[in-house]
């Protein structure tokens, strides 16, 4: 894996989101690893562009709009034939429809079950998990240009926020939940679980379609007292080290990073058996899983969790020792630079010799 390689990072995302931070976080990660020169390719984003900019990365802004938008769609395809890359790696549905075969290796990375339609052009594809991967194979991708790399967490060291800041009580047990207010998420199944845990408090992190009813939900509940809804934000690492307990209540989740920042940070989780979290978490090893969609064994669970602090801990310990061994920043970002290295050494399905 000697030389170099000019590699376009493609994402056309939303201002902030999971996909979003992580897109940020590789190839900030990438540009630390020796032979890649990039490029990143996405919509315009202020914070985005500044921590990729600092990370030595250039940065170039598309629309990505619909597909009547023929002068952005143009102004992008000309950037990518300009810049004659080795490899392109695009993220989600939008950035992978968008972008064409070409004289170069294009790479779909999926994070989540998306439809398969926009994704058949690719030479290659990246799963984030072993059921994505399937779910490629499945849908008629070959298995062998199929290939597994998971995220990693952001590895900061925050110091914890104070509860008082957040207008809790110091000493009452606290529950974390995080990610995007959408049915899949299943925050509804956790606040319903909530009333069964009296004296029990919740912060949840996160905004999007469903915030205002789940707002509803708990005063109907009688619990609107005990929750706090943050909204977006930024230093969800900071909130795991306050919080006594992660609660990861998805319907559906394709990976579970949050498994991975909970475990990066020693907070204790309970998850349900979603696709990605039941695919990482061995239960009662490095944390605790209950079935999708059911309160009673979401409450039960974490009841259990709250009421034995020491082997809590233990489980903690473990899914940090776990993180450490196979979800590393360092090992991961390792990880991505061989699988491009190897992608451009081999034949794509854009080729001018084909």
């Amino acid at each position: 894996m000697s030389g170099s390689l000019t590699v376009v990072q493609a994402l056309a995302g939303a201002p902030y989101g999971g996909a979003e931070n992580f897109y940020t976080r590789l190839v900030c990660a990438l540009a630390e690893q020796p032979g890649l020169r990039q490029f990143a390719f996405t919509r315009g984003n202020a914070e985005r562009e500044t921590r990729l900019g600092a990370a030595g990365v250039p940065v170039q802004t598309f629309r990505f709009g619909g597909p009547l938008s023929l002068p952005g769609h143009w102004r992008y395809h000309l950037a990518l034939r300009k810049l004659a890359p080795d490899v392109v790696v695009t993220y989600m549905n939008r950035a992978s429809r968008c972008t064409p075969a070409g004289d170069y290796r294009l790479v779909c990375r999926l994070g989540h079950y998306y439809d398969l339609k926009y994704y058949r052009h690719a030479d290659h594809w990246v799963g984030i998990t072993r059921g994505i991967c399937d779910h490629l194979v499945r849908g008629g991708m070959p298995a062998a240009r199929v290939h597994r790399l998971p995220n990693f967490a952001a590895e900061t060291t925050p110091e914890p926020v104070a509860r008082e800041h957040l207008n809790t009580p110091p000493g009452v047990p606290l529950l974390l939940s995080a990610g995007r207010t959408h049915r899949n998420k299943g925050f509804d199944i956790l606040l319903r679980a909530l009333v069964k845990l009296p004296g029990v408090w919740l912060w949840l992190a996160g905004d999007g379609p469903e915030r205002a009813a789940l707002e509803n939900l708990s005063r109907e509940l009688g619990i609107a007292d005990r929750v706090r809804f943050l909204g977006w934000r930024q230093d969800v690492d900071a909130l795991m080290r306050s919080a006594d307990a992660f609660v990861c209540p998805s319907r559906h989740e394709g990976l579970g990073s949050i498994v991975l920042e909970a475990w990066y940070h020693r907070c204790p989780i309970v998850a349900t058996r979603s696709q990605g979290p039941r695919e990482l978490i061995e239960d009662g090893t490095n944390g605790l899983l209950c079935p999708v969609d059911q309160v009673a064994p979401l409450a039960a669970r974490i009841r259990e969790l709250l009421a034995a602090p020491a082997a809590a801990r233990r489980l903690a310990d473990a899914g940090s020792d776990h993180y450490r061994q196979y979800f590393s920043r360092a090992t991961v970002s390792g990880q991505y630079r061989e699988l491009l290295f190897d992608i451009a050494a081999t034949p794509g399905v854009g080729d001018k010799h084909r």
